[in-house]
């Protein structure tokens, strides 16, 4: 099995947003469950969506199905522990895009888990794929980086 690399410093990261843990995301072994940090995935992906690409999730014609997902937990973070969650573009198809997403300790430079999430763009109401266009494909283009072997 060949070896993925994965962004695992803030830096490697374009845009970045505070995340707020909760007492209930904490699990009986003391540390943040591993299901919440595909909560934080999400929460950062919308978020830059929101606010950097002009989407309006209740009213925008064109929305997002995540049709693949995995994550590489790489340490333990608690609540109440501050996080950031930095976020990149590794590649953006016609009507796909493929999110990098990085959770880090506020103060930390090193990643404690890294998402890779797959976003395709489809009609609200036909649920069939539609070209990424205007200010949402500007927004994307803004945070994709070179990913190099």
């Amino acid at each position: 099995m060949q070896e993925v690399t994965v962004a695992q410093l803030k830096s490697d990261f374009v845009f970045y947003f505070p995340i707020t843990t909760r007492w209930m995301d904490n699990d009986m072994f003391g540390h943040v469950n591993n299901v919440n940090y595909y909560s934080y995935f999400d929460t950062i992906i919308n978020q830059f969506l929101i606010e950097q690409g002009g989407f309006e999730p209740l009213t925008s014609s064109q929305i997002g199905f995540i049709v693949e997902s995995s994550c590489r937990y790489l340490s333990p973070v608690s609540y109440p522990e501050k996080l950031v969650g930095g976020l990149r573009i590794g590649k953006i198809g016609n009507s796909s895009v493929n999110y990098e997403v990085g959770i880090f300790k506020e103060h930390g430079d090193t990643a404690s888990a890294v998402g890779n999430l797959t976003h395709v763009f489809v009609d609200r109401h036909t649920h069939q794929p539609t070209p990424i266009k205007g200010k949402m494909r500007q927004a994307m283009v803004s945070a994709m980086v070179s990913v190099e072997d």
